[in-house]
């Protein structure tokens, strides 16, 4: 269940700055199990989906448009901690180009793989190595938007709480399952639930085929994608019931990670 923002202690120690700058480090994010998150939109997300807010850092430019002003009036109204910031400083602090003029510092809610559903008809999203933290917050957030049951982060995979990564999902990490998993527990998790692994692979079963032949398993299936340069690893490789590619025009060389994702789970779910 989630958390309602007034339920727990949400003042940070010491100067809120100096914890946002202590959350652009993952090793700060996993130790504090904080996250930072950044822009209207995001914040609003955050809010509907109820997590419980720490504090918040606001410059001058979010009173600049109605739905910045009617944002700060409702974290206010949350007894969310704000705390007004130069523009200069904050610019200092935020990671996009043009800041919207607010940053804050969120509980994020704690996925486990028990809340991954593993009923047949089910795509679920996996995740081996995708370092690019804005292709991964893509993935999330594709994953969400096409009913996969969730997404699970193998080794290898950027953190899924990276703000850019955040920002890529534009707000699905909060409502989307997203479970961290070594390879022996995924493993061990999908051989009891019954999860069916297709990994993607340039070589693979050109996915109309792979679709019409089907599934003998009851459970979900779960697409595997890779590092776009190295790909899935052989031990994943070597476990999976299929191999699937997506064919492509003859010239083309191969297709985002995110797009290629969002195809297969489309057409898998589309198919069973």
């Amino acid at each position: 269940m989630l958390q309602a923002p007034h339920l727990r202690e949400r003042t940070i120690p010491g100067n809120l700055q100096s914890a946002v700058r202590d959350l652009q480090r993952r090793k700060a994010r996993g130790r504090r199990r904080l996250a930072l998150i950044e822009g209207i939109r995001l914040i609003e997300e955050a809010l509907g989906a109820g997590l419980t807010f720490r504090g918040a850092l606001v410059s001058p430019e979010l009173d600049r448009t109605t739905r910045g002003a009617a944002l700060r009036a409702d974290l206010e109204r949350r007894a969310v901690p704000i705390e007004d910031t130069p523009a200069r400083t904050f610019a200092a602090l935020a990671a996009t180009e043009t800041p919207q003029g607010v940053l804050a510092i969120i509980e994020p809610r704690e996925w486990t793989v028990a809340e991954i559903p593993t009923d047949r008809g089910r795509a679920l999203l996996v995740l081996d190595g995708v370092q690019d933290p804005g292709n991964v917050g893509t993935l999330i957030r594709t994953a969400h938007a096409l009913g996969s049951g969730g997404t699970v982060a193998l080794r290898g995979t950027a953190d899924v709480l990276n703000p850019k990564a955040l920002r890529a999902a534009m707000g699905a990490t909060f409502r989307h399952p997203v479970v961290a998993m070594d390879d022996t527990a995924f493993i061990s998790w999908a051989r009891k639930t019954g999860v069916t692994l297709w990994a993607t692979a340039a070589d693979g079963e050109p996915l109309p085929r792979a679709l019409a032949g089907g599934s003998e398993h009851a459970g979900p299936v779960a697409v595997i994608v890779g590092n776009e340069g190295a790909g899935i690893r052989p031990a994943l490789n070597a476990i999976a019931a299929k191999r699937v590619a997506i064919p492509l025009a003859a010239g083309a060389e191969s297709l985002n990670v995110a797009v290629a994702a969002g195809i297969l789970l489309y057409e898998v779910q589309r198919g069973r």
